[in-house]
């Protein structure tokens, strides 16, 4: 298909799905605007083509229509700043009032629309408001990874209104060439680290993940079900009792694959779920009855450390453990350590999911991996071998 780059778009308007879909304090301070910056090299390319630039996003769950605390009208400031041109906003996204802000936008403007899911008929991707998003425009790009998993009006249905005239932005190029590159292209050993709370949400990855790679290590809270399931005593830790048989087969299913399934042999146990709890490290199927596993001890750091080190394609999803109180931040810190060392040798390193990005950020590694996912539910979906609804409505 025709690449953005080679468009010529002077004059035309271009209505471009982003992902502005960022944290915001009680102040509508932006807390974290890496989203944002991640959009800025597709909306400058089309400012550098002389296109009118149209962004619409949605922000947070809005309930019953409009709602100050999940307004656009916050980033404008912002966004105008690290775009370094003013940024016109619009107070509704659909509607007569729009289309003559659209219409009165002059060569390389920019207008931001108001959050496209202050209207349900954007979640329940509703052909009709598709249609009127659809008739502000001349050309529809979609550069919101982080939506691309969601068959919505603004990120699937609009497309089919632009037959000719529909294309990947920059960054929603970007992370398929990287999830093509680790999937499809990976150098061995190919390893991946799973980590977070609970199994569930998890499995599909796995098991999709046991038919691509050497090595997968399982961290965080769901290794506390894991140890359960081979017969481990784990305390007050987080466990999902109904899922210990899907555990039980899922070490069966890796063995059977051949592939090197990775638990946590040690545990960091604290009295209760505190910061100032009192410490204790065990072997993860020997916690104490009063004690909660809250991060991998210092032999699983080793172990999975060594594994790290000598693989060539990393993907990495969620933590080791509790890394947001500092106590049990070591599991967490010294595997994303891992990952940086084994990039800096020359591997390949992907790191997608809220979680395992924000301990990446709170580290100060962001410059130390190969890429850093923008969307962990598109992330997760694509790792599945699922079809993303968004990048299908473009291909298509």
């Amino acid at each position: 298909m025709r690449s953005l780059t080679d468009l010529s778009l002077r004059e035309k308007k271009v209505i471009v799905r982003v992902d502005f879909n960022v944290p915001i304090d009680d102040n509508f301070k932006i807390i974290d605007d890496r989203r944002i910056l991640a959009a800025i090299p597709t909306i400058k390319l089309l400012i550098k083509k002389g296109a009118k630039v149209i962004l619409m996003s949605h922000l947070g769950r809005p309930k019953n229509g409009p709602e100050n605390n999940f307004s656009l009208k916050h980033l404008v400031s912002h966004l105008s700043d690290v775009l370094n041109t003013p940024v016109r906003f619009s107070n509704d996204c659909v509607g007569n009032d729009v289309q003559k802000m659209v219409n009165n936008l002059k060569i390389g403007e920019v207008l931001l629309l108001e959050n496209l899911r202050f209207y349900s008929q954007e979640k329940d991707g509703d052909v009709e408001f598709a249609k009127q998003l659809a008739n502000l425009a001349d050309v529809y790009v979609n550069d919101a990874f982080g939506a691309a998993h969601r068959a919505h009006a603004s990120t699937s249905i609009i497309a089919q209104f632009f037959p000719e005239n529909k294309f990947f932005g920059l960054l929603l190029k970007n992370e398929l060439d990287c999830l093509k590159k680790a999937l499809y292209s990976a150098k061995r050993p190919f390893t991946a680290i799973i980590g977070g709370a609970k199994i569930t949400g998890k499995i599909d990855l796995i098991t999709a993940l046991f038919d691509k790679v050497d090595n997968l290590i399982v961290g965080g809270g769901m290794a506390y079900t894991f140890a359960k399931a081979i017969g481990g005593n784990i305390g007050k830790s987080l466990v999902e009792n109904k899922k210990i048989p899907l555990a039980k087969n899922l070490v069966d299913e890796a063995k059977n694959k051949g592939v090197n399934l990775i638990l946590p042999t040690d545990s960091v146990n604290a009295d209760n779920f505190s910061n100032d709890a009192e410490l204790h490290v065990s072997s993860i199927k020997k916690i104490d009855s009063n004690y909660i596993g809250l991060d991998i001890g210092p032999e699983s750091i080793r172990s999975f450390s060594e594994i790290i080190l000598n693989s060539k394609t990393i993907i990495w999803n969620g933590p080791m453990g509790v890394f947001e109180m500092s106590n049990f931040e070591s599991g967490t810190k010294e595997i994303a350590n891992a990952i940086c060392l084994a990039t800096e040798r020359g591997g390949f390193s992907l790191v997608g999911g809220g979680d395992s990005v924000a301990a990446i950020k709170q580290f100060g590694l962001v410059r130390k991996v190969s890429y850093m996912s923008t969307g962990g539910g598109a992330m997760l979906k694509y790792l599945e071998g699922k079809k993303l609804p968004g990048v299908e409505a473009i291909l298509s």
